[in-house]
């Protein structure tokens, strides 16, 4: 088997075949302090907690980056936002309630973003625009990023993502939605890695082994990752890791990397030909 583009798709991904899971926690939880000390004017980060493991994760670090700032400096200049963000009423609110209380946020919003999306979709129905339910639940995404973003210019912050690097080998992220941020804390791990660190995070387990779900779509509200990508993660994962995995899934990983190049990439310009 061809294992070129894999190769270069893990160097690119920076996976590692395995990890230490509190090395990992320490070196992130560093990355975002050090980015602190760097960035005088910063004072914090932004991020929405869906409930889900990715979320989960990046928030947990960072309110331990937060925390150990704050004992360092004999203070509470730093803060970590955490944002609820549901259109309507979210299906899965209990597993968002039990992240808060296990990340222990320094600030909590609740913005339900439903009456903004809504009337995004009247307007563009008004000028003859009629989108589709999954291009409404972009619709979604980029309103939760613009609504996080609102939060960290008056809070004086920068916004954090949650895209492991299974999310960028499939591109499964909405462009300028959830692939929108300052800083990507979990970037280099899979998504099986990021659940060896909220376990030695001791975070309840049934937040990191739920099934994975985008919760974009109002048709399909609770719809699998898995089946909407028509692979499982624990075959990107082995992918990701250098092992080998069938044809079938190799093909259909490396036309979805291809296809979603451009979300991992800066605009271009008259210089990029």
């Amino acid at each position: 088997m061809d294992t070129g583009l894999q190769n270069e798709i893990i160097q690119q991904l920076k996976v590692k075949p395995h990890i230490h899971p509190q090395a990992e926690i320490r070196t992130r939880v560093n990355f975002l302090k050090e980015f602190l000390e760097k960035n005088h004017a910063i004072k914090g980060f932004v991020l929405g907690i869906s409930g889900g493991q990715d979320s989960t994760l990046v928030a947990k670090l960072a309110q331990i980056a937060i925390n150990e700032k704050n004992r360092e400096n004999g203070n509470n200049h730093y803060k970590f936002i955490a944002v609820r963000l549901p259109y309507g009423v979210q299906v899965d609110e209990r597993d968002c309630q039990d992240a808060l209380v296990y990340i222990q946020p320094n600030v909590l919003y609740r913005v339900n973003i439903k009456q903004s999306v809504d009337a995004s979709v009247a307007a563009l129905r008004s000028a003859g625009v009629v989108i589709s339910d999954f291009i409404k639940g972009n619709e979604k995404a980029r309103e939760r990023m613009k609504v996080q973003y609102s939060i960290a210019a008056v809070n004086h912050c920068v916004v954090l993502g949650t895209n492991n690097s299974a999310e960028f080998l499939t591109g499964y992220f909405t462009k300028h939605g959830d692939g929108a941020c300052d800083l990507e804390p979990i970037f280099g791990l899979n998504k099986r890695q990021g659940k060896e660190l909220l376990k030695a995070l001791k975070c309840p387990s049934h937040l990191y082994l739920k099934r994975p779900t985008a919760d974009l779509e109002d048709d399909a509200p609770n719809l699998e990752d898995e089946i909407s990508l028509g692979v499982t993660y624990e075959e990107i994962d082995d992918y990701l890791e250098g092992k080998v995995v069938s044809k079938q899934t190799s093909s259909m990983l490396e036309k979805y990397f291809l296809k979603s190049e451009h979300k991992r990439k800066a605009p271009k310009t008259i210089y990029d030909y």
